[in-house]
């Protein structure tokens, strides 16, 4: 269904772009028309394919203006319940449930959004300045009480706007650097995170005062995580100083916050004694915090009369200290909300709550959640780097073990339980050795600071053993953290196939080591187990993967629960549908039964950190559609349990699916095909990250990162990443089942929200492939016999795919059950399909020319299709 508003604003912008475009290139409007068949060259090429990478962008922030006044008018005409995604709906929905009930669950609530400099933002940040501008300008335009002069004046500025992006280059110069990519993700905290939380927190304390009549405040139920500055995964440009560089950037964002917050807060409250009798209780507190802060005795004249202008001024100057290291500073955050609780407790007592609310308040929920840090930030390294810095150490003393020996498990136990290790001269070790025990000291020094928090768990990627959790803390050991209980917490990341079937085993046997199990275990009995989605995919395909995670979830449940831990799953999801992208509610709504207690963790990669998180009203329903997700669930008393036909008919499905997918991949001639079907060896001249696209160096297709491996297969709209093996997998069950196997899984779609959600997933896309812009891709394998044979294969299984989704869904046409998604590829397809001849052009011109020189017309087009399908990896 059309929306009016959206449809008005979009003719509208369009008319803006076009003015834009008339005057500073008009050659390229024939172009823009469909006037002019013929592809452009040389400079008009580079304007069209930059004016058309911008009419994308608008489209986007027209959509998301839209939905955000699409939310606020279901909330007026139907309250707060009538919200998608919002506390209010979830609290309405969540049947005959009591206080007591709601209360723990409430306090068990905890989410963690973390951020990662993964590169997949094709973007400069200057882009995404002018887009959040354009965006606030559209909100105020919403406002229907300007003057047709003030009207135009608005639209005029957002041309402006659109002029200026004409006038900027899209495209990064050079790659970023860690340090950029710091600031990059600080930048979202400033623009709307800081803001979005206490606006999330109120929406939690009104829901549940409706529904439950509670004047109880939410509990801090967020915790932002960062991988910024501290993945050093494949990355070597991320160094210890880039670590340290990050946890100073991440405490100066949030200072700078609360300073900036108490001038207003200090400006505003003009109280004076002698009008609001105040009591001497709340007036001693308030001497209490101007006593405590430097430069005293000018405190008490600066605003003679006015006690909470003093408190205030007293708190920010306090701040300041803490800023700079100074005496008088506030030695942790705790003492900073302390002060806080006793000026809305003061602004209470004079029957002045609408000020604490509006002006203290707010800066005390931010500083409930973000501490002095910002954000926790985690450190994340390969189990290859860890392993190989441990053989080094023990060469020092002697012939190294071999990993995965006997001998190897036994040395790494011995030296676990013993009460001292052997002395080490770091000195010896080679630099990458340094590097970790560097790193390791420094995350033990955070730890013990002011702000523990600060510094979070070190994630171990690729973990394949128990050893190689192990070796970890054997590490940690010998950078300084004991030998009773060691405070760093180590996260295991599963991620191929194999290993997340390898989980549970892993888990079990690492728990009988005392170091390791007083070391995992949280408060909670908790322990913390990161499972990746992306390299799943490219291990086995998207069916397979799906299930995979979702057997590896229910057996490491049920491993821990013998052992009366229970897990926080930390999931490792991408944008894209074949990197665990997926709407947050119904993707967590699909997780298996008993594998979410209160807790969950989720990545925020890329462009998908933009598009969530750079306008505060977008960033507060993000939020809250996670928070209030996870709540629902946790307060679904009823979950059913995987029904027997149906983990048989999956595990089924799982395993034909894997099949064919991993027989093309294995077809003799794949690899060549992928690389030259697809602009995956032109991916770097985009310059998106500070990170290599491949962890090693290496160029066989085992290293290739998950992300280009998606972003190649969406370029050339193959898309095999997000459905192959899926029709194959069907069509097998339905032949070995016959009409029974039609039935079921019929009934599966109806009634298993993973089966539908995998469905919903793989239709999806389905509808954004193309095999006509496919095959055009294939004729740019030099081999032609093989381009021919490994394309036949992929469109036989498009084929196959479709066919499969009529028999599930009973739908004849792609993409009909998603309106809205079909609309709005509708209005870029057309353009899109004329980006992809392009592309293709340009690849064959920078090919023969075999200088290894991309050009700015490639590039210009890889931001064009990823602008218009909204992803990149």
């Amino acid at each position: 269904m059309s929306d009016p508003y959206a449809d008005r604003l979009r003719a509208e912008v369009f008319g803006l772009w076009k003015n834009v475009i008339t005057r500073r290139v008009p050659a390229v409007l024939p172009l823009l028309a469909g006037a002019e068949k013929e592809l452009p060259e040389g400079k008009t090429l580079i304007s069209y394919l930059q004016a058309l990478n911008i009419w994308f962008q608008l489209l986007t922030i027209v959509e998301e203006n839209a939905a955000m006044r699409g939310r606020r008018q279901a909330e007026t005409d139907g309250g707060p319940q009538a919200v998608d995604g919002s506390f209010a709906k979830a609290l309405s929905e969540c049947g005959d449930i009591s206080v007591a009930d709601f209360k723990a669950s409430a306090d068990r609530l905890s989410v963690g959004p973390t951020l990662t400099a993964h590169p997949t933002e094709a973007k400069r940040v200057t882009v995404l300045e002018i887009h959040r501008r354009i965006y606030r300008a559209l909100v105020t335009l919403e406002t229907q009480h300007w003057t047709p002069h003030e009207r135009r004046e608005l639209l005029a500025t957002i041309e402006s706007e659109i002029d200026l992006l004409m006038l900027t280059g899209e495209l990064r110069l050079e790659r970023p650097s860690p340090e950029d990519e710091i600031e990059w993700g600080l930048q979202f905290f400033r623009d709307s995170l800081f803001d979005a939380v206490p606006e999330l927190f109120d929406a939690f304390h009104v829901a549940a005062h409706n529904r439950f009549e509670l004047e109880d405040e939410p509990t801090p139920c967020l915790r932002f995580h960062s991988w910024i500055g501290g993945d050093r995964d494949g990355n070597p440009n991320v160094s210890i100083q880039t670590t340290r560089t990050a946890l100073e950037r991440n405490r100066t964002a949030i200072l700078e916050k609360y300073l900036s917050a108490l001038i207003i807060a200090g400006q505003q409250l003009s109280i004076s004694a002698s009008i609001s009798g105040l009591q001497p209780d709340a007036a001693q507190a308030l001497a209490d915090i101007i006593a405590a802060s430097p430069a005293e005795g000018d405190n008490f004249r600066a605003n003679p009369g006015e006690q909470f202008r003093q408190a205030i001024s007293a708190m920010r100057r306090r701040m300041v200290a803490t800023r700079d290291g100074a005496e008088k500073g506030y030695r942790h955050v705790s003492a900073f909300i302390s002060d806080l609780r006793k000026v809305e407790d003061a602004l209470e007592s004079i029957g002045a709550d609408r000020l604490a609310t509006r002006l203290v308040r707010p800066i005390r929920w931010q500083a409930e959640v973000f501490g002095f840090r910002t954000v926790t930030l985690d450190v994340r390294q390969n189990s290859s780097v860890t392993t190989r810095v441990l053989a080094d150490i023990w060469a020092l003393t002697g012939a190294a073990n071999e990993y995965g020996t006997p001998e190897w498990s036994e040395r790494l136990r011995t030296e676990l339980a013993a009460g001292e290790l052997p002395a080490l001269d770091r000195d010896k070790l080679d630099a990458e050795g340094q590097e970790l025990l560097g790193l390791l000291d420094l995350m033990r020094k955070t730890l013990h600071g002011n702000d523990p928090q600060a510094m979070g768990p070190f994630i171990l990627s690729m973990t394949r053993s128990c050893d190689d959790l192990l070796g970890v803390f054997l590490l940690a050991r010998y950078a300084g953290f004991g030998s009773e209980k060691l405070d760093l917490r180590v996260v295991p990341l599963f991620e191929t196939i194999e290993d997340l079937r390898a989980a549970p085993r892993i888990l079990e046997e690492l728990l009988t080591v005392p170091l390791a199990r007083r070391s995992l275990v949280g408060v909670a009995q908790t322990i913390e187990i990161m499972l990746g989605y992306s390299d799943s995919n490219k291990d086995g395909g998207f069916i397979c993967s799906t299930w995979e995670l979702e057997k590896a979830q229910r057996n490491i449940s049920r491993t821990l629960e013998a052992q009366e831990l229970k897990p926080v799953f930390f999931h490792g999801r991408g944008g894209s549908v074949s990197r665990g992208g997926a709407p947050t509610e119904r993707a967590i709504a699909a997780q298996p039964k008993g594998t979410i207690h209160g807790k969950l963790r989720t990545t925020e990669q890329g462009e998908v950190v933009s598009s969530k998180f750079a306008n505060r009203g977008t960033a507060r329903h993000e939020l809250e559609s996670l928070a209030s997700s996870v709540l629902a669930r946790s307060l679904n008393r009823h979950v059913p349990d995987i029904e027997p036909d149906f983990h048989d008919a999956l595990e089924a499905l799982s395993g034909m699916s894997q099949t064919a997918y991993s027989t093309l991949l294995h077809k003799p001639g794949f690899i060549d095909y992928f690389q030259q079907a697809s602009p995956v060896e032109e991916l770097a001249m985009l310059k998106m990250g500070s990170r290599p696209a491949r962890r090693f160096g290496a160029q066989s297709l085992d290293d290739l990162r998950a992300i280009p491996w998606v972003f190649a297969w969406s370029q050339n709209r193959h898309l095999i990443t997000g459905w192959y093996g899926f029709g194959s997998a069907i069509a097998s069950f339905r032949r070995f089942r016959q009409s029974d196997g039609d039935a079921l899984l019929q009934r599966m779609f109806a009634e298993s929200l993973l089966f539908r959600l995998i469905v919903d997933e793989v239709e999806k896309s389905l509808f954004h492939a193309d095999m006509d812009i496919a095959a055009r891709y294939a004729t740019l394998v030099t081999d032609t016999a093989v381009g021919e044979e490994i394309f036949g294969l992929i469109r036989r299984e498009y084929e196959a795919g479709c066919e499969a989704l009529h028999a599930v869904t009973g739908c004849a046409q792609i993409g009909a059950r998603f309106p809205n998604m079909k609309g709005r590829f509708a209005r870029v397809r057309g353009e899109l399909d004329r980006v992809h001849d392009i592309q293709i052009a340009q690849l064959r011109q920078i090919r023969a020319a075999g200088d290894g020189k991309g050009t700015v017309p490639l590039m210009q087009s890889m931001n064009c299709v990823a602008a218009a399908l909204g992803w990149t990896g």
